[in-house]
């Protein structure tokens, strides 16, 4: 595989990562800014970002969007629709699917990244069915709502078994892009916070026990930027087995790496890093939340691949 990203690909990411910038909360304050989240929401319709598998997307570049909306907080749904979006593709009669209705995923008997969506897809084995989203459900993370699905459903379609292991590929490879944007993100917090908390008249970073751990962050923030790479590029590269191997491992990489990452950034913040105004907790959450949806484990890896 070539790792480098073509200029298309560095355009996308730049254009997501400016949308993220732009629009996501700043702060733990403006997670409560509707005009802020109507913005955002508008600029993410109209950009067409949940519909990237229909517009002939590779796994690479919706990981990179992940992964830039992750670093900014973004906090208007995109993982849910896009994986919808790929599941619809699979299944004959997707613009009549299609037609009606916000989409997303369900997982583990709730409708993920529900905000503003009213209908879910849930993948009973190879049966693709519909239903109704319903009444929101409490949650860890601030930035994406999950809700109850309804129980009236409707078959749509079924899966091929090929078809299936691609779409959970994506899956899998999608959340571990969300991971690494998370760690990225919480990383520039803390690094941005040792240049300027002084103590004893030097900025924090200058001592020596905590650039070590921002140095260990960075590390473990390149390692995931490796195998997450390899995983989006096998989506749609290599046999559908294969490719889901590859995510199940870049998931678990990143999943601890990304945790790590933002314990250590609450650390570095000291006092402030344990306070509900610290961003460093809205991380800590969707990192959570993240590794939850689709959990793998080191002996789930090569599950089901035979």
């Amino acid at each position: 595989m070539d790792v480098r990203l073509t200029s298309e690909q560095r355009q996308l990411r730049d254009a997501a990562a400016r949308l993220a910038d732009e629009l996501g909360p700043g702060s733990v304050a403006e997670l409560d800014d509707v005009n802020r989240r109507q913005r955002l929401e508008k600029a993410v319709d109209a950009a067409g970002w949940r519909a990237l598998r229909s517009d002939g997307a590779s796994g690479v570049e919706v990981a990179l969007v992940a992964e830039e909306f992750a670093r900014g907080l973004v906090d208007v749904a995109f993982l849910g629709p896009v994986l919808a979006d790929d599941l619809h593709r699979a299944v004959e009669g997707r613009r009549t699917i299609g037609a009606e209705g916000r989409w997303t995923i369900g997982a583990d008997g709730r409708a993920v990244d529900a905000d503003g969506r009213d209908r879910v897809l849930l993948l009973d084995d190879r049966r693709l069915r519909a239903a109704a989203v319903g009444a929101r459900l409490p949650g860890a993370d601030l930035t994406r709502a999950s809700a109850e699905i309804g129980t009236a459903t409707e078959l749509l379609g079924e899966l091929s078994p090929d078809q299936r292991t691609r779409w959970q590929a994506l899956a899998v490879t999608t959340t571990t892009a969300d991971l690494l944007g998370a760690a990225r993100g919480t990383h520039r917090l803390a690094v941005d916070y040792a240049k300027v908390r002084a103590q004893y008249g030097y900025p924090i970073g200058t001592y020596q026990a905590v650039a070590h751990l921002l140095a260990e962050s960075l590390a473990l923030i390149e390692g995931s930027i490796s195998v997450l790479r390899y995983a989006a590029w096998s989506v749609d590269e290599l046999p559908p087995a294969e490719a889901l191997r590859a995510a199940r491992i870049a998931k678990v990489y990143t999943a601890r790496a990304a945790r790590t990452v933002c314990e250590t950034s609450i650390q570095v913040h000291g006092g402030i890093g344990n306070t509900w105004e610290c961003l460093a907790h809205v991380y800590l959450r969707r990192v959570l939340t993240s590794t939850e949806l689709f959990a793998t484990r080191l002996e789930d890896i090569d599950r089901g691949l035979s």
